[in-house]
């Protein structure tokens, strides 16, 4: 179980929600702030001024006054109409996530909401109720309000979850934890569907995915090097000092790490007629790094927003006051950019399988990196699949943030498509998990032909552990389950593991 202070969360502990499927509750500190602004909120539910979302309508019904004996069933109509989301389910481990974000942003107490809805949320984490949410249906802004709607129906007793592996009505679903359906007051419904939590679990997951798979990457560039005799010259130190990005001067760092001591590399550190590698060998700590930046800024990004308190309208010091804090254009941007990170490094990645398997390229490995070329096809179409995915993973780093369109009639007319731009992240990750697999499976068949040379007793490491799901190709064989084990092992992080490679956040 995890307790967190809202606005004092750090990324590692939701990659701990995420990965691990830890529970989360409140700090109990935030609950005299949170009781304040409920009470508040009631105090306006039953004055005469109009206060969006507390007595009145929403959206471009804003102006239409509620009657205080409606005020519940305001909430749960509001709840119901926005359960129109569709496609395929969210990951559960996403919803979850999702969950833990709400209570930081309610936790905050400028809400709204009573104590008793924070613990439904903390409960239904607690014993493993998880509302079933689809994918599509938000625009970023009023919030990510579908999805949100979904994770709010079950806690009234509506909609779907997941408990103990069942799919079940939501009131079902509680009851089998032990719970109750809440029944909501004034703001509550409108605090729980306003906000970012979505498209910000979304884009988190994708972040916490796209730094593992650059630390692979890393790996990988190194395999590819030491198979294909490239230099370790350009990664002198001070080649990258005098550029000053954190992200490059890192990146030579671990590969310099990687390859000490590599047999292989010290065969031709003399009279090799090669005078630069191709850039996709040399200039990998200079992409890989500006990559490693990039997702840096990122997650800097969406930890102030895991942080921040993104519903409307929202209780201050002077009052009930709406704004504009559910429009999730942070969000957008930064899953932007981990796209443009997870296209990129993809990109120079397939290089190297190409260059690996051009005989014209690779520095004296037999074509496709087969021992009988000609009979065998060796790894001639794995190097065509990561075409595939390195075209469809460019295709999908378009940006989304410049895609608005208005909508409820055209109160809301500049949205952020922000849970667009998330949801992308978790195909662009899959697509790179496996070009990062075939660079490892082709870059350890292209050391064996080495032999007798040895390479750096950390890359033998990583080797090994691919060995154990991967044998050497001797011969042409079925190799879409040979892709998938070796990209199971890039995206649990074994292989990074057994060369003792980790690479901060």
């Amino acid at each position: 179980m995890l307790t967190l202070t809202p606005g004092a969360v750090r990324l590692a502990d939701l990659e701990h929600i995420w990965r691990d499927g830890l529970p989360a509750r409140l700090d109990p500190s935030a609950r005299d702030g949170i009781e304040a602004s409920a009470a508040r909120v009631a105090q306006a539910a039953g004055g005469k001024a109009a206060v969006y979302g507390v007595n009145t309508g929403f959206g471009k019904l804003a102006h239409v006054k509620i009657a205080a004996g409606d005020t519940r069933t305001l909430q749960r109509n509001l709840i119901l109409s926005h359960c129109c989301g569709v496609g395929d389910e969210t990951d559960a481990a996403i919803v979850r996530l999702m969950m833990a974000l709400k209570l930081l942003s309610l936790g905050r107490g400028a809400s709204g909401v009573r104590w008793e809805l924070i613990a439904l949320i903390e409960a239904m984490l607690e014993r493993g109720v998880t509302p079933i949410i689809p994918l599509q249906g938000s625009v970023g802004a009023s919030g990510d309000l579908a999805p949100l709607a979904h994770m709010a129906a079950v806690m009234i007793g509506e909609g779907e979850a997941v408990h103990a592996g069942k799919r079940l009505p939501g009131a079902q679903a509680l009851a089998a934890a032990g719970l109750k359906p809440i029944v909501l007051e004034a703001k509550e419904g409108l605090a729980l569907i306003n906000g970012t939590q979505f498209s910000t679990a979304m884009a988190l997951a994708g972040l916490f995915d796209a730094l593992r798979l650059t630390a692979n990457a890393v790996l990988t560039s190194c395999l590819s090097t030491d198979a294909a005799m490239g230099s370790t010259a350009p990664l002198h130190p001070q080649i990258h000092a005098l550029r000053g990005h954190r992200g490059q001067i890192e990146v030579a760092e671990h590969m310099r790490a990687l390859m000490e001591g590599s047999q292989i590399r010290d065969s031709h550190r003399e009279d090799d007629i090669r005078v630069q590698d191709p850039y996709c060998i040399r200039c990998q700590p200079q992409v890989a790094g500006a990559a490693l930046d990039l997702l840096r800024q990122a997650g800097t990004t969406l930890e102030t927003e895991a942080n921040a308190v993104t519903d409307n309208p929202l209780v201050l010091d002077g009052g009930i006051v709406s704004g504009g804090n559910f429009h999730a254009e942070p969000v957008a941007f930064a899953a932007d950019m981990i796209a443009l990170a997870i296209a990129e490094i993809g990109a120079i990645a397939q290089r190297r399988i190409a260059l690996l398997v051009d005989p014209n390229l690779n520095h004296d490995l037999p074509p496709f990196l087969t021992p009988e070329p000609g009979l065998n096809s060796g790894f001639m179409i794995a190097e065509v699949t990561t075409a595939a995915l390195m075209s469809e993973n460019k295709h999908l780093a378009n940006p989304c943030s410049t895609d608005s369109t208005p909508t409820s009639a055209n109160q809301e007319d500049h949205v952020s498509m922000a849970a667009h731009a998330a949801v992308r992240l978790m195909r662009m990750n899959e697509n790179l998990s496996r070009i990062l697999a075939v660079e490892a499976m082709s870059a350890a068949q292209g050391i064996a032909f080495r032999a007798p040379l040895q390479s750096s007793p950390a890359l033998l490491a990583a080797i090994e552990a691919l060995r154990v799901q991967v044998p050497v190709l001797e011969a042409d064989r079925y190799m879409a389950g040979d892709i998938e084990r070796a990209a199971e092992l890039v995206r649990s992080g074994a292989l990074i593991r057994a060369a003792g490679l980790e690479i901060a956040p």
